[in-house]
């Protein structure tokens, strides 16, 4: 059977970037011209949901999402709102490429489009309350106020390095949080200075918070980081990516969902999505999306 014609639906921002053009021709003239791959771009908010439901109505099978973490989200969403019976791949053109780089996506757009051709597996998606999905990470407290707050000219510049200098640039604004967080067969209370929701590894530029985490097995992976005494020594083991160090010093679990309950709001971040939140249930849905993945994907089990 011949495989379902693809759409990139490219990130405005990436319109004239030449690897991607050069990487389309290349698909184009070994998969069988134009209509074998077409190409979107994004030029306002609201484009994305269109331009999957369009894609959908003309027959498209396959969609890549090009762009970083948020533009994944963005296709996601509006995959699953429409419960469109489609596959996704990812061509990642972001700064910090979280969910690419766990997954191990090539990050150079040839070899990332040809996963095309990898038979598409389906994943879990995590799932915020009033209907926010997210693919990576929900990051929760300071993590997210630096990601949020990191500007677009320092990204740039420095690629994933800006998040761990703009959060250095934040010392003076740390405030710990206050919560009770509830899922089956877990309860903790108590005041944190962040959090990570993970269905996948890393966020914030390749702070690595849920290292054990898988898309496919049903479960988010929590990290929560108490706050404790030296709140400025804390906080630099976590920019500075001590995994092992963060692991000594945080609370873990896996659950199929998690009630949090905060004293005041909290800033969140799900996958490039600020938000400001007060009282959060969080939930995964099994196998919810299929997508075109290396055969050797450290987040599959």
């Amino acid at each position: 059977m011949k495989p379902a014609p693809a759409l990139l639906i490219l990130h405005g921002k990436q319109a004239l970037n030449e690897e991607v053009r050069q990487a389309v021709q290349h698909w184009r003239e070994t998969h069988g011209g134009k209509r074998s791959l077409a190409v979107r771009v994004t030029w306002e908010g609201g484009d994305t949901q269109r331009l999957v439901h369009e894609a959908v109505a003309q027959g498209y099978g396959r969609l890549i999402a090009g762009g970083g973490d948020g533009t994944l989200r963005e296709v996601a969403s509006a995959i699953l709102d429409g419960a469109h019976a489609v596959s996704l791949a990812v061509l990642p053109l972001g700064t910090a490429n979280d969910f690419a780089r766990a997954a191990a996506i090539p990050l150079q757009p040839g070899p990332a489009l040809a996963l095309l051709d990898e038979e598409p597996v389906a994943v879990d998606v995590g799932e915020l309350r009033d209907g926010h999905f997210f693919i990576n990470m929900a990051t929760g407290g300071f993590g997210a106020n630096v990601t949020a707050n990191t500007p677009e000219e320092l990204k740039r510049v420095l690629g994933g390095g800006a998040y761990l200098l703009s959060g250095l640039s934040r010392f003076g604004e740390l405030n710990a949080a206050h919560g009770r967080f509830h899922g089956p067969d877990f309860r903790w209370e108590g005041s944190f200075l962040a959090m990570g929701i993970g269905n996948g590894r890393q966020a914030g530029g390749g702070q690595v918070l849920c290292p054990q985490a898988r898309i496919d097995d049903g479960l988010l992976d929590i990290c929560i980081l108490p706050a404790p005494a030296d709140t400025v020594a804390t906080l630099g083991t976590l920019l500075s990516g001590g995994l092992l160090g963060l692991e000594s010093i945080s609370l873990t679990a896996r659950l199929p969902w998690l009630d949090i309950e905060l004293d005041g709001s909290l800033d969140l971040n799900l996958d490039g999505e600020p938000l400001l939140l007060r009282d959060m249930h969080l939930r995964v849905r099994p196998g919810a999306l299929r997508m075109h993945l290396p055969q050797a994907c450290p987040l599959l089990a």
